[in-house]
């Protein structure tokens, strides 16, 4: 039977790994490379690692590092940061990366999205929007880490991004990140409707429950988020989890 992909989402910081809050107050959590080994023994669908710093720094997010966790995943794993150039993403697949999550670069060059996925394939290319509230009201769609704003509205830019050739968009929710209040699913519902292609939603969800209550209203590709997979307890301490199958499939059925 199928079912939407869970999928844990990893930040990188000066290549350890945090988790924020709205994109700020950045918490360490550990090794990248020990927590792909306790994602292999948990059986995660997929772990996207995103580097927070790499498009404010002008930087790719590290090759090297990707390359370490190509050797250690034995699940799909998607990265993003500071993706550019058709040589970047070249070299994070060869490093072992299935897939590339590009944001900035696709607001400021969105002829780049046609380029790679002519080269790559549509699958390889994944689009994030970073979706916030402006000062005056309404959702704004960001980049840079959520430090710049664009006027594009959010689903018309998805739609675009679909027409250009990405596989697959996550559409990602600073003002619930990390708070665990669950996520803000209409935005992403409007932008799900507007494309053919898969969409993630991610930002907010702070127990298995908040994904079974959006997939009861609207049936998303991906469920991903990062503080129910890494937190435990209402003290958050770090125990880094996965949901089992029994538990998955009391969700999804």
């Amino acid at each position: 039977m199928y079912r939407p992909r869970i999928i844990p989402v990893l930040l990188l910081k000066d290549n350890a790994l945090v988790k924020s809050s709205q994109f700020k107050n950045h918490k360490y959590i550990g090794d990248p490379l020990h927590t792909v080994k306790i994602f292999n023994e948990l059986k995660a669908d997929e772990i996207l690692f995103l580097d927070i710093e790499a498009s404010k720094r002008g930087k790719l997010i590290d090759v090297d590092l990707v390359r370490q966790i190509g050797e250690e995943a034995n699940v799909p794993f998607g990265v993003g940061g500071g993706i550019k150039t058709i040589d970047d993403i070249k070299q994070l697949i060869q490093a072992g990366a299935e897939k590339v999550i590009i944001c900035s670069e696709a607001i400021q060059r969105p002829e780049f999205i046609t380029e790679a996925s002519e080269i790559f394939g549509s699958s390889t290319i994944c689009v994030c929007l970073d979706l916030g509230k402006s000062l005056f009201g309404g959702t704004k769609l960001f980049s840079k880490g959520g430090t710049e704003k664009h006027s594009i509205k959010p689903f018309e830019f998805a739609k675009k991004m679909e027409k250009l050739g990405a596989g697959e968009i996550i559409v990602q929710s600073i003002d619930r990140d990390g708070m665990m209040t669950g996520y803000n699913y209409f935005e992403s519902v409007i932008i799900a409707k507007s494309v053919s292609i898969p969409v993630t939603i991610l930002g907010g969800a702070g127990q298995l429950n908040d994904i079974k209550l959006v997939h009861e209203k609207f049936n998303f590709n991906g469920y991903a988020a990062g503080s129910i997979f890494v937190y435990y307890g209402i003290h958050r301490g770090v125990l880094l989890n996965y949901p089992e199958r029994d538990a998955l499939q009391k969700i999804f059925s």
